[in-house]
């Protein structure tokens, strides 16, 4: 059987990612709490703005984290929902804008080879 990608959170690893580099852990940590707290934008609608950009990098373990955080935070199941549309609406319109420099491409390949 073929291992996962993914391996599942476990204490062992997590501890051997702390160990590694204290400093830099603590720092982090520090800096993720510091991010999602109530602030001019409340922790709830951080969590939603989390969830969808989790779904755009794709990160597993970011889209159950802040998708469980999320519903700790009171969001409802539509809201996350939505938030997940809203980054499939932003990861789709990327190729579409970005569309443009490919037909520029190939305005140039086309002007280039009638030269």
């Amino acid at each position: 059987m073929e291992s996962p990608i993914y391996p599942d959170v476990s204490k062992g690893l997590a501890d051997r990612r702390r160990e590694l580099a204290p400093e830099i852990y603590a720092a982090f940590r520090a800096f993720g709490q510091r991010v999602f707290a109530d602030g001019a934008l409340p922790s709830k609608t951080k969590e939603l703005i989390a969830v969808a950009v989790a779904h755009v990098t794709q990160c597993p373990y970011c889209i159950r984290g802040h998708t469980r955080l999320a519903v700790q935070k009171g969001a409802t199941d539509q809201e996350i929902m939505e938030a997940i549309w809203v980054a499939s609406e932003m990861r789709a319109g990327g190729a579409y804008a970005h569309s443009l420099l490919a037909i520029d491409a190939m305005n140039h390949a086309h002007s280039v080879a009638d030269g």
